[in-house]
């Protein structure tokens, strides 16, 4: 009757909590005495019921009793099983409560949490540099060990990521995934569509910190810079003269036709 009523009238002597039944309160008190009297025979793995004895069972022989209805995956555990559950059903359980952003799985929202607090609790061994995932720092790892594990199938050259493997990929495709909503002209990455879109919007983000002059991207400011350096960085390999731009190196060349 106490599932109908509700009643739970034994409590736990240690933190209060209240249980429908004796049993329950039992397997509660060991979480504060720390005896886990049931041992698996097979690793020597102690827990605090049977039940959890039973599931950890489970991992030694394979066993997997719960099944997805509508793929058919098989699960260890119920728990497993209702995790599960959320691909098909959508189901986000879990809410933010800055930005209200839904997650399937607490661990998501857990990780999503650190983009507002601003921790980064996983710190390179080599440098120090902290970051905000785990997988980050596998990434960043790659920079001093020189691990590149993703290679293209087409040209054999290897990348640290497969984001940055991914990107390569369309210069064997001609993939152009970004188009430019003014003009239709389509680009294979993201940041040449950014700098195409300032043709038609006239913004020039880069500025000369000697004459004033702005520029609509880096690398046009970076070559207006040789004109107050007079930094001469392409040179002729016939005769040694020098030159600001490879244009004008490119004309030169033709004197020694």
């Amino acid at each position: 009757m106490r599932v109908h009523t509700g009643e739970k009238p034994y409590s736990c002597n240690t933190c209060g909590k209240t249980f429908r039944f004796s049993g329950g309160l039992k397997i509660h008190t060991r979480i504060h005495t720390g005896e886990k009297p049931y041992s698996c025979q097979t690793c020597g793995k102690t827990f605090r019921s049977w039940s959890d004895l039973e599931k950890h069972t489970r991992v030694h022989t394979g066993k997997k009793p719960y099944s997805c209805n509508t793929c058919g995956k098989t699960f260890a555990d119920s728990s497993g099983l209702k995790i599960h559950m959320r691909i098909h059903t959508g189901e986000k359980a879990f809410s933010c409560k800055i930005c209200s952003k839904t997650f399937r799985y607490c661990g998501y929202l857990k990780k999503h949490a650190r983009t507002h607090t601003g921790e980064k609790p996983y710190s390179c061994n080599t440098c120090g540099k902290t970051f905000t995932f785990c997988s980050g720092l596998k990434m960043h790892a790659r920079i001093h060990t020189d691990e590149k594990p993703h290679s293209c199938n087409t040209c054999g050259k290897t990348f640290a990521n497969s984001s940055v493997l991914k990107i390569h990929m369309r210069i064997h495709t001609g993939e152009k995934a970004y188009s430019c909503k003014t003009c239709l002209k389509t680009f294979r990455y993201c940041g040449d569509l950014k700098k195409h879109t300032r043709i038609h919007t006239g913004e020039k983000p880069y500025s000369c910190i000697t004459c004033g002059k702005t520029f609509s991207d880096s690398s046009a400011l970076k070559k207006h810079m040789r004109t107050h350096t007079d930094e001469k960085p392409f040179t002729c390999k016939t005769c040694g003269k020098a030159f600001t731009k490879t244009s004008h190196l490119t004309t030169h060349m033709r004197t020694h036709r």
